[in-house]
Order: structure tokens, then sequence, then C-alpha cells
């Protein structure tokens, strides 16, 4: 299969090594010049989580800063932030084809349903999902974590042929695959607790500071119960991890987050404390969102 990933972000980057392993062929698609001085060659350093292992090693990205119109690929993948979505299928419309688009990302729910313009491009092109990697690059070298699971959206009651080809690709390469016929609520649910997390970082200055100590997990999984609320109003049912959320104290969960998932130096906390993602679009977004339905969450 051939496969085309917009950008060389730490998400693109993860997914597009671990299908190459798999014998994807796979490009990058990166602009000239600009701040980034990208490497024919990225530092890997990930947790590898289908295999349970570290993998460090310097990886040939095959970097592409054009391509030609008689190109033809199998997959385009876009896994961006959710300010940039629209921006980014202008970019790859005119690339695309009859490629099958995987649209990954943390997004108020289905990103397709905010668009009115799609570039020309079918929405049934589209596939909706949600990576499971996380971490950052400084400099060509890319410290991160690549879970063993991504979520997938089915548009109907069954796969249709470009959904079922996205579940084999990854399913081929070692990934499990958890399909979602609510895949609109599922991203809700989590875009919900993405913006939580934000709302500490914003008052704390980073992920990792969040994450250290107890008291920035107590505050984060706080701020989670305070938005069910909005969930309800918005007609979304609160998922597994928001609803243990408002039953158990949220700090006894939060000391066994820092003993665990978080636990300073497991793989996790690492990625945590490599992001450098800009926070708080989630929060604005939802603030406002909130405020129209008449909701007060903070």
């Amino acid at each position: 299969m051939r496969i085309l990933i917009l950008g060389r972000g730490v998400i693109g980057a993860q997914y597009g090594w671990a299908l190459e392993q798999a014998g994807a062929q796979v490009d990058f698609l990166v602009r000239k010049g600009g701040s980034r001085n990208y490497a024919d060659t990225l530092e890997l350093h990930t947790y590898d989580g289908r295999k349970k292992r570290s993998v460090d090693e310097v990886w040939p990205i095959n970097l592409r800063y054009e391509i030609p119109a008689e190109e033809v690929y199998d997959l385009v993948i876009v896994s961006v932030n959710p300010e940039q979505i629209a921006g980014a299928i202008e970019t790859i419309a005119p690339v695309v084809g009859d490629a099958t688009v995987l649209l990954m990302g943390n997004t108020m729910g289905n990103p397709l349903s905010k668009l009115g313009n799609l570039s020309g491009l079918s929405a049934e092109q589209f596939v909706i999902g949600f990576p499971g990697a996380g971490g950052g690059i400084t400099d060509n070298v890319l410290h991160g974590i690549l879970h063993g699971i991504i979520q997938l959206g089915i548009s109907e009651k069954k796969l249709n042929k470009r959904e079922q080809a996205v579940k084999n690709l990854f399913e081929s390469a070692g990934f499990k695959v958890s399909l979602h016929r609510d895949i609109d609520g599922w991203l809700v649910n989590h875009y919900v607790l993405n913006a939580a997390m934000e709302m500490e970082v914003l008052k704390r200055g980073s992920f990792e500071k969040v994450v250290q100590s107890e008291d920035g997990l107590t505050s984060m999984m706080g701020n989670v119960k305070k938005m069910i609320p909005y969930l309800k109003a918005k007609g979304v049912r609160p998922d597994m991890a928001i609803v243990m959320m408002s039953i158990i104290p949220v700090r006894l969960l939060a000391s066994l987050m820092g003993k665990t998932i978080y636990k300073p130096g497991s793989p996790a906390y690492d990625a945590v404390a490599y992001n450098q993602y800009q926070v708080g679009y989630a929060v604005r977004e939802i603030q406002a969102d909130a405020k129209r339905l008449g909701v007060y969450i903070l």
C-alpha cells in the first residue's frame, strides 16, 4: 500500500514508521523552507506498545515537498490540531485522487460535520479515527509512545470498503482496532478529557508539571466532573472513564495514576514530558459551546 502522511508531526511519524516496518511505502508531504529544518532521518526514541519494548534508532524518512499529478496513493493520513483541519484538507486535496483519507485527531466530535467545504473531496472518501500515540519532536529527535490500539469510526452498521481497508492495514501492522458506531460521541468524550488536562496546563505551565504532582492530577479530574453537565446538555453519554471520575474520589484516582500510568520514568510520563503542544484551543471551544447551551462549567 502506498501511503502519504501530511506533515512530519509526532503522531504521523510514529505511525509512518510502524506502517513502513509492516511493508507499506510511506511518504511525508512537508513544506519547503519555513522555520522547520527537516533532515532526511529522524531519531526515534519510542515505546512501542504493540511489542512492549523501547525503540531507539535513526530512521531514514522519505520527505516529499511536492507530489506530481501522476502519482497515486492508496491512503492519505491527516493528523493535525483541530484548528488546522480545514487548511490540511485544502493542502492534500490536489493529490488525493481516489485515495482514502484517514482523518484522526483530537476533535470535538466528527470534524466533517463542521466543515462546509471539503475542497472538492467526497465525504465518502474519509475515514474518521483517533490515534494512540503521543510525545514530541525537537531538532529531528522524537521522544514518544505508540500504543497498540487505535480507534476507528464506522459510518454504517458494518464496515464499508474504505473502513475495512484501513482496519486491515493497521491490524497487519500489529495494532488492535477498536470500532465505534458512534465515533462522534467517543471523540466528544475524549475532547472533554483533553480540555480538562489543558486547563491545568494553562495554570501550571506544562503537561509534565500537571502529571508529576498528585494535586495536578486531582484538579484535572475535578475539571472533568465539572463538565459532565455539559456533556449531558449536548446529548452525549459520558463514557466509562468519565463516569469513574464522577464516582471514585478524585484524589484516590490521582494517587493511583501517579503511581502507575504517570510514574516518573514510565513511557506515558516520558511522552507527556516531551509534549510541546500549545494548549488552549480545546478549552476555549468547549467554554464557548457550553455558554451557547446555557451551561456553566468553570
